[in-house]
């Protein structure tokens, strides 16, 4: 068979798969077009606080109107005649091939929002073969989601405490992770004045007002918590080092003492952790150097979304200097993306592999799991997309030639 047969053979099959994905999709996904368009049915499904939760950021909201822009200061510069029919999106991390550049971050409270959330994503990142990795604020069990999804890895929310890092990083290991993330940028808690605005707390505390909230979103009421308490009874959270917490009540939750975790924790932790460790909400380029002299596999160059220091750089402008001081380490992002372009500046920047939260979480709450696989969809399809008209056929083809800046000389 010709080369050009061959060709047109494979573009016939990716046409009648897209085909059968359309066919498949809820008809509430069908006006769905992108990322974005996920929030507006989020915020009429969920409860107020709880999308106040998922939608905010801290103070001015400055870290994440700050991550979008970014990625308007680079445009790209195409080659043309240059035939792209072979393309694909595989990427290789640590070790293992995926088939998307784009995976789901952790997340907490994902089941508050979504039924079942953490096994949703765990599910359906193990089917397209990409990476999902589970919250410590999480109110699954880390073996219920590593049971459902083994591409999954765990992430971690530690003090600097010994007596609750070693156990709660053996338990990681017993259910059988493969990848530890611990993430650094939280050593207190962020002024988000948008949660107490919107009426969120955890736990969330019984209250006239958190009742109306709920009442005036039946189907969330019935179709989430109330079918959540149906089957497995009230969340708790379940994965922090410290005694389950109801999701619901007038406990008080533990204060760990975040700002006293330091780089001997991280030490300790690798000497504990047999697999890959992975540092979440690195920026600085000296940190990232002593990250690796460490024994760090990987780094996640992220500003948590926008969600803890107001201000903080974007994560895209920081990625060169990241890679330049990587070594041997894996350089991943999140915080910001929405669409294929945005990948792609990602990857020419230098990260490996890309994060997206919160519209796959908003995807979760109103169609599970078929909304997690609708959005992953148009992304896949958006990057396809973009790479034929730069001209690539592999995200390795993905190099800073191919942007120039938006504005200014070149």
């Amino acid at each position: 068979m010709s080369d050009t047969a061959t060709q047109a053979n494979r573009a016939a099959v990716r046409s009648a798969v897209a085909a059968r994905q359309t066919a498949a999709t809820p008809g509430r996904l069908k006006g769905i077009l992108s990322l974005d368009d996920f929030e507006e049915p989020a915020r009429r499904f969920l409860p107020r606080p709880i999308f106040g939760y998922i939608s905010g950021a801290v103070e001015t909201n400055a870290s994440l109107t700050g991550n979008r822009a970014a990625f308007g200061e680079f445009a790209f510069l195409p080659r043309v005649l240059v035939s792209t029919r072979s393309r694909h999106q595989k990427t290789t991390i640590f070790g293992r091939t995926y088939d998307l550049p784009f995976g789901f971050p952790p997340m907490g409270g994902t089941s508050l929002a979504a039924y079942m959330g953490d096994s949703v994503l765990a599910r359906v990142a193990a089917e397209l073969n990409t990476i999902m990795i589970q919250s410590g604020a999480s109110l699954t069990p880390m073996e219920r989601v590593r049971e459902a999804g083994p591409t999954a890895w765990f992430q971690a929310y530690l003090p600097g405490d010994p007596d609750i890092i070693t156990p709660l990083v053996e338990r990681a290991q017993r259910a059988g992770f493969e990848v530890l993330v611990l993430t650094v940028d939280v050593q207190v808690a962020s002024n988000r004045e948008n949660n107490v605005r919107s009426g969120y707390s955890s736990p969330l505390k019984p209250t006239p007002r958190l009742a109306w909230d709920c009442m005036v979103r039946p189907r969330w009421l019935v179709g989430n918590f109330g079918r959540t308490l149906l089957t497995q009874g009230m969340p708790h959270l379940e994965n922090m080092g410290f005694p389950r917490i109801p999701i619901l009540g007038n406990t008080e939750r533990p204060r760990l003492s975040r700002d006293g975790l330091s780089w001997e924790h991280v030490e300790l932790m690798r000497r504990i952790w047999k697999g890959k460790l992975v540092l979440k909400g690195v920026l600085s380029r000296e940190d990232v150097r002593i990250a690796r002299e460490s024994g760090v596999d990987g780094i996640m160059v992220s500003n948590h979304g926008g969600r803890q220091l107001d201000y903080t750089v974007a994560p895209l402008r920081m990625l060169p200097a990241a890679v330049a001081e990587a070594g041997n380490m894996t350089i991943m992002m999140d915080s910001g993306i929405r669409r294929g372009t945005d990948v792609l500046k990602a990857l020419a920047l230098g990260a490996q592999f890309v994060f997206v939260g919160r519209p796959f979480l908003y995807a979760a709450s109103i169609a599970g799991a078929a909304g997690v696989r609708h959005g992953a969809n148009l992304l896949r399809e958006e990057i396809s997309r973009d790479m034929a008209m730069l001209g690539i056929s592999s995200l390795a083809e993905m190099k800073r030639e191919l942007l120039v800046p938006s504005r200014g000389p070149l």
